[in-house]
């Protein structure tokens, strides 16, 4: 009885240790278009993912969260297909995931989209391709999971758990992205409510288990007490609006994944 206490007291320590270690992080640049240098701010401080919200406009697409703050020069292909490729030409061992929002009909931006990408083809990761260095995602306005079929398997999508999917549906979604709200009204100040970090680390886990997806939630308040918080329930991808800060609080702590490392489409074991 003693020995078979101390084993199961044993196995609850290495648990609680494992499950104390804050793991490394993949960031993600949020609305990524809205700072004051897009693309290049957050690439040139080693994030893993960047997101472009993109609308179709007499046949180009045009980056911009509103309709109402639309402009011809604020193109996809300037502001993100021609610097990812060039970026990527001359760093041979970089890898990045293009989130891209879709605003409107995606049934129209979506071939469209298709079509821009053309050049940065090389560098696509698909079924395929899985060691292209370059993930396109799609989230908004998307396609529902029966329907993943008919687009490109250069496309992979970004899932909010709403709808049922079948395995094969599953394989072709690239992360779950959740809104934060949903979980916990906490601003990032103080310590968050223990059942709200409780529902928040049954979800990351439920997911985890279910589904072998990585977790983002957006929306999260944008604060180092919401980092470490994330970090410590076991969200996989942090997103911020504030690239320099997220960058050197991760760094350091030692708590960022290599720029050579892709975000997987399932948890590595």
């Amino acid at each position: 009885m003693k020995i078979k206490f101390l084993l199961l007291l044993s196995a609850a320590l290495t648990l609680a240790t494992f499950k104390g270690v804050a793991q490394a992080k993949f960031i993600h640049s949020h609305n990524d278009y809205a700072n004051n240098t897009p693309f290049y701010k957050a690439y040139n401080n080693g994030f893993n993912s960047i997101e472009a919200d993109i609308f179709l406009v007499d046949g180009t697409l045009l980056v911009s969260h509103s309709d109402k703050y639309l402009f011809p020069d604020r193109t996809l292909k300037g502001m993100y297909i021609d610097p990812i490729a060039y970026a990527l030409r001359r760093d041979t061992t970089r890898r990045l995931n293009l989130l891209i929002d879709v605003k409107a009909d995606y049934k129209k931006i979506l071939p469209a989209l298709v079509k821009e990408l053309k050049p940065l083809s090389a560098y696509l990761m698909s079924p395929e391709n899985p060691t292209g260095r370059l993930k396109i995602l799609i989230s908004g306005n998307r396609p529902q999971p029966g329907d993943y079929k008919d687009y490109p398997t250069t496309l992979w999508f970004d899932d909010d758990l709403i709808y049922p999917h079948t395995p094969a549906q599953w394989d072709r979604v690239g992360q779950v992205s959740l809104n934060f709200e949903n979980w916990s009204k906490w601003k990032g100040q103080g310590a968050i409510a223990e059942a709200d970090r409780k529902r928040l680390q049954k979800t990351v886990d439920s997911v985890h288990t279910h589904t072998g997806k990585l977790v983002r939630f957006w929306g999260a308040p944008d604060t180092q007490e919401s980092w470490d918080t994330q970090v410590a329930f076991g969200a996989d991808i942090i997103g911020t609006d504030r690239i320099e800060q997220l960058s050197t609080y991760l760094g350091e702590k030692s708590l960022r994944k290599p720029t050579n490392v892709a975000i997987p489409n399932k948890l590595v074991k």
